[in-house]
């Protein structure tokens, strides 16, 4: 389903940036959901994994693409984000070889979806997502500290709120989450079966 190239040059790339970012970020960095995807997309790829590359679509194709609005409108604003996703880019104590490495959420939405067209979408993945996403949203609250708000399940945009017990916000954002995730599978099953590409056999 994908070139040996593609694959070739995905693996390269990961093999650069973990490194990277487990001495730059730490280990629990990749508890972030679009690392998740980086990685499991891998995997995905080269197992070429309809179910997987569904789940992963699911999983953060909106969050992405709102990456991807915020770092071209703060391009555009000088410096600027506006929705206060990309802020950490224009931050001059992060290495700018390592700011370098994260324009890889630029391609991934798009590369999540051209895998899943090749592969066909599985309208069951977003169900074992929703389990997977729960799980990882609950192991980062009880791994990271407010100070690295992995995930936002702390506060959001990156900075702890105060509004309410950390456990409450917990839920509201596992809720908020859920809900996004149910509407990306309900526009992913409504695009891909105008284009032909549902695909419901088992796995």
């Amino acid at each position: 389903m994908f070139p040996l190239p593609f694959k070739l040059v995905y693996l390269a790339f990961v093999i650069l940036l973990v490194p990277v970012y487990a001495v730059e970020h730490g280990w629990l960095n990749f508890l972030w959901l679009s690392n998740v995807a980086l990685l499991g997309g891998l995997v995905a790829a080269w197992l070429e994994d309809r179910r997987l590359a569904s789940m992963l679509l699911v999983a953060v194709a909106m969050p992405e693409l709102a990456w991807v609005v915020d770092f071209v409108l703060s391009l555009i604003l000088g410096g600027s984000a506006p929705l206060g996703i990309v802020h950490y880019m224009y931050n001059p104590e992060i290495p700018l070889f390592v700011r370098l490495l994260s324009l890889y959420h630029l391609p991934l939405p798009f590369v999540l979806i051209w895998m899943v067209w090749r592969l066909g979408y599985d309208p069951d993945a977003w169900k074992p997502w929703l389990a997977a996403g729960w799980a990882i949203l609950l192991l980062t609250y009880l791994l990271s500290a407010p100070d690295q708000n992995v995930n936002w399940v702390w506060g959001p945009v990156g900075e702890p709120q105060q509004w309410m017990p950390p456990i409450a916000w917990l839920g509201l954002v596992m809720v908020i989450c859920g809900v996004v995730w149910w509407v990306t599978h309900r526009i992913a099953m409504f695009v891909f079966r105008r284009t032909g590409r549902i695909d419901a056999r088992p796995v």
